[in-house]
């Protein structure tokens, strides 16, 4: 028996002290506001302006043909690495050898006779001085003369130019480079009778790269020529590459009615990850300040609401923004100073200190509502319930059904 009632009045004395801890959390819960706050830190604050664009070599040239011919040798394939002067094709020289032979002809031909009528001309002119032939005779001879003199020029230039066209058959690099692109196998005809066919591309240097990015019409007057740039591309997304925007095209390029204006973006490739081709997703950072006290851009939208209005700017200030601090279980309002603002963090300039925690929201305690739930649920009754006669003595009686 004794067991047995010192077994219950332990249950009991357990069972008070659990119902006062759970009454002493429900009244240290009933502060009747809950502020969510920020705290100032030093950090970074950065405007930018997002593009995409495409990487693409500084110099790229395409090397083509001036004669039109058969393909018979190549000596370069696909990223092939070439020294200026290298030779990287050979077309058929039958053709332009047979057409130099024939020059070489016509120019002897032509020498054969100048050489005839020199001496004609020299024979007639005598007898003429000598008044023993008739002037247009001597006339004919002069013209006949004089043709040939200029029948020879121009066989000689005919033979230059089937010369020239002869050293054309072979394909030589223009630049120290990397061979990006063949356009034609060995046997295939080229024709340059209308325009110069492309047989190679060829890029200069990829350790140094550029990026043509596409930027909006509305972000353009932010970019000027030395801001730094990050980019990425999907090759590599965990890696972050760096640039300088070097030009900015004044070209509009107009697409679906959107404008855009090509900025140009030098980048390094020490590392020749970047490729010729890949989209990048572009950052240009517009303006940025380090190192600097930072508080989430949120504390300068919140406004207490029931809280009286804090104190007016001080004279001279009234450019200063308003926010609240949190101090204990209380808040204060305090004017700052901001510098630039992502709409991320903004940037504080003065009027706080680095710790102090700004509010960016406020909601009511638990003990608030919940008594306000009690005065909604004691206000309203069961239907069925009788209800008291009303102060006017008159009773609407027992309600409908």
């Amino acid at each position: 028996m004794k067991i047995k009632v010192l077994f219950i009045s332990l249950t009991v004395l357990i069972l008070v002290a659990l119902s006062l801890i759970l009454l002493r959390s429900c009244n240290s819960s009933s502060g009747g506001v809950i502020y969510e706050t920020a705290r100032v830190r030093k950090g970074s604050v950065r405007i930018t302006v997002t593009a995409t664009g495409t990487i693409q070599a500084i110099q790229t040239v395409k090397v083509g043909t001036q004669v039109s011919g058969k393909i018979s040798r190549i000596y370069a394939d696909y990223n092939s690495r070439v020294k200026m002067g290298d030779l990287l094709a050979e077309l058929d020289r039958k053709p332009l050898e047979t057409q130099l032979t024939i020059s070489q002809a016509a120019l002897d031909d032509a020498q054969a006779v100048l050489t005839y009528q020199t001496a004609t001309y020299n024979r007639t002119k005598a007898l003429f001085e000598k008044k023993l032939i008739a002037e247009s005779a001597y006339d004919e001879a002069l013209y006949n003369f004089q043709k040939a003199r200029i029948q020879i020029k121009t066989s000689q230039l005919n033979y230059d130019q089937s010369k020239i066209n002869l050293g054309y058959a072979f394909i030589y690099s223009p630049i120290d480079g990397v061979i990006l692109e063949r356009a034609v196998t060995e046997g295939q005809t080229v024709a340059a009778s209308y325009s110069t066919p492309t047989l190679f591309t060829i890029a200069h240097d990829l350790t140094q790269m550029q990026v043509e990015a596409s930027v909006d019409e509305a972000d353009i007057g932010y970019v000027k020529q030395g801001q730094r740039v990050s980019f990425t591309v999907d090759a590599y997304p965990d890696n972050k590459f760096t640039g300088e925007v070097t030009q900015i095209r004044l070209q509009p390029v107009t697409t679906s009615n959107v404008v855009t204006y090509t900025v140009i973006i030098r980048a390094p490739n020490k590392e020749l990850k970047l490729m010729p081709g890949m989209t990048a997703s572009i950052t240009a950072y517009v303006n940025e300040a380090n190192d600097v006290l930072t508080v989430s851009s949120q504390v300068l939208q919140y406004k207490p609401e029931g809280q009286p209005a804090g104190p007016p700017a001080p004279p001279g200030e009234t450019a200063k923004k308003e926010v609240w601090v949190k101090n204990g279980k209380s808040i204060h309002p305090v004017f700052i100073e901001t510098g630039l603002d992502d709409d991320l963090n903004v940037q504080i300039l003065s009027g706080l200190r680095e710790g102090d925690e700004v509010v960016i929201s406020s909601t009511a305690g638990a003990s608030s509502i919940g008594l306000a739930t009690a005065k909604k649920d004691t206000s309203e009754s069961s239907p069925f319930m009788p209800k008291p006669p009303k102060r006017n003595g008159k009773n609407p009686g027992p309600p409908p059904g």
